[in-house]
């Protein structure tokens, strides 16, 4: 899922945000001022060169999501693109509720000067999100720690 926000001398940023479904797990967080489809693509292929491709994407109607280049990637990789009913995000609640606890704990907290600084904090959150911080759904346990006790 995507979200914007601002850097303190109003210069607007996007951060393209993937959880996994399963352990909640944050993928990835990817950060710049522009996310075109291809940006998407390259942090796919980031994602499943460490963890495969995934069997399924569940994602809203954005631009960068129904675009004809995601959708041959998606087939040529055997992924299905699952796409939400339009004005229905809680079809995807996951991402939805993990979009605002990352603007509540990152975006709302700090005034960035450089998109490197919210890649910095972003990065810093994010370990903490994955190792430290319990799920109330994966038996209070952080996405990593799940992940581990089912392997």
């Amino acid at each position: 899922d995507f979200m914007s926000d601002s850097l303190y001398s109003g210069r607007r940023f996007r951060t393209f945000n993937i959880i996994d479904d399963f352990n909640r797990e944050s993928l990835a967080i990817e950060i710049d001022s522009s996310l075109p489809t291809t940006r998407v693509i390259r942090v796919l292929e980031r994602i499943a060169a460490y963890r495969g491709y995934p069997r399924q994407i569940r994602q809203d109607n954005g631009p960068e999501f129904i675009a004809h280049t995601l959708e041959l990637w998606a087939k040529e990789h055997g992924v299905k693109l699952e796409f939400i009913k339009p004005g229905t995000p809680t079809q995807n609640a996951y991402i939805e509720r993990f979009n605002r606890t990352y603007r509540n704990e990152v975006l709302d907290c700090y005034l960035f000067n450089s998109l490197s600084e919210v890649r910095e904090i972003t990065d810093d959150w994010m370990i903490d999100y994955n190792y430290e911080r319990p799920h109330e759904s994966l038996n209070d346990l952080p996405p990593k720690i799940y992940e581990q006790q089912l392997t």
